[in-house]
């Protein structure tokens, strides 16, 4: 499918095209390809000359093919976007490709994401937000950096809700078993949301190196470098945290194991001396006192019930059952 985007009275509006006769008809700021077929592709060369790749989000790009500027003056990134607002697939990131080619933008991926939809609802409630296709590329970027940044603030909250879980009652194994797979999950979406912004990062210094951006284009691009730097922060935070609640958790599980064997420990010590006294009186001895006496065997039994419960009662006065 194909979204076109012009610019009007400083307003993005936005239009589908479902044909190559509507797309000739108008002037786009903005291009965006979701999960594009070869008509409309073919759509794209006939009227603006650019031929798009069919790799062009390939997750497989050597380092050096993902920020460019070819012979023609295009400029070519390709850079990762945070979706994690999929319950059935899970947070994850997501190639998008972008070419600037003649003060056009076209971007390039399989699926819709939800920085895209953000800024198309700010771009037509905002005016005069964007001024031409590297605004648009800017504010993608921004809008993504703001995205991860509640990304960060989710994760936050649910290792607060696993910290008050594990820190704050008795813990038995199912309860760890299923904090050690919450925070499983977000120290996958904090690596992810890292990743993210390490890209982002990379992306919007490549544009700043291009020498492409205008004075006010080129302070906004600082800014959003700066909020960057204060996600890092914030993701090695968590990072740490992670590490603590897994730690905690994983001592928890030990410890309750420990009390399995301690259990298993004093019954077994607890039982050595019965053992001992039966060992004693299965010998195969012809002169043993107690075989000829009438009371021998309750003697024997009451011998080895009292030498079970004495280790127990010891046991428990020095704390060691609980």
């Amino acid at each position: 499918m194909l979204n076109v985007f012009t610019l009007a009275h400083g307003r993005l509006f936005q239009e589908e095209i479902e044909s190559a006769e509507a797309l000739a008809h108008v002037e786009p700021v903005w291009v965006d390809l979701e999960n594009p077929s070869p008509e409309e592709k073919g759509w794209i060369a006939g009227r603006f000359g650019l031929v798009i790749p069919e790799n062009i989000v390939d997750d497989d790009l050597e380092e050096s093919a993902r920020f460019y500027e070819d012979d023609e003056g295009q400029l070519h990134l390709r850079t990762d976007f945070l979706l994690d607002d999929d319950e059935e697939r899970g947070s994850r990131n997501v190639r998008v490709a972008f070419i600037l080619h003649r003060k056009v933008l076209f971007s390039v991926h399989a699926e819709d994401l939800p920085v895209f939809r953000l800024l198309r609802l700010r771009a037509r409630r905002i005016p005069a937000l964007i001024e031409d296709a590297k605004d648009v590329l800017l504010k993608l970027y921004d809008a993504d950096t703001e995205y991860s940044a509640d990304a960060l603030e989710g994760v936050y909250d649910a290792l607060e809700q696993v910290s008050q879980r594990v820190l704050r009652s008795a813990v038995n194994d199912e309860a760890a078993a299923e904090a050690l797979a919450a925070i499983a999950r977000q120290e996958d979406l904090n690596s992810r949301i890292r990743r993210n912004v390490m890209d982002t990062r990379r992306a919007i210094s490549f544009m700043m190196r291009s020498r492409m951006l205008g004075a006010e284009q080129f302070e906004e691009a600082r800014q959003i470098l700066r909020d960057i730097d204060s996600l890092d922060s914030h993701t090695a935070f968590l990072f740490d945290k992670i590490n603590f609640l897994m730690d905690a958790t994983v001592g928890f599980i030990n410890i309750n194991q420990n009390k399995i064997i301690k259990i298993f420990s004093v019954a077994s010590v607890a039982f050595l001396p019965p053992t001992l006294i039966a060992s004693i009186y299965g010998m195969n001895f012809k002169v043993l006192p107690e075989l000829d006496w009438s009371l021998g065997y309750p003697w024997a039994l009451g011998l080895m019930v009292a030498s079970a419960i004495a280790p127990f009662l010891y046991f428990k006065k020095r704390g060691w059952l609980g």
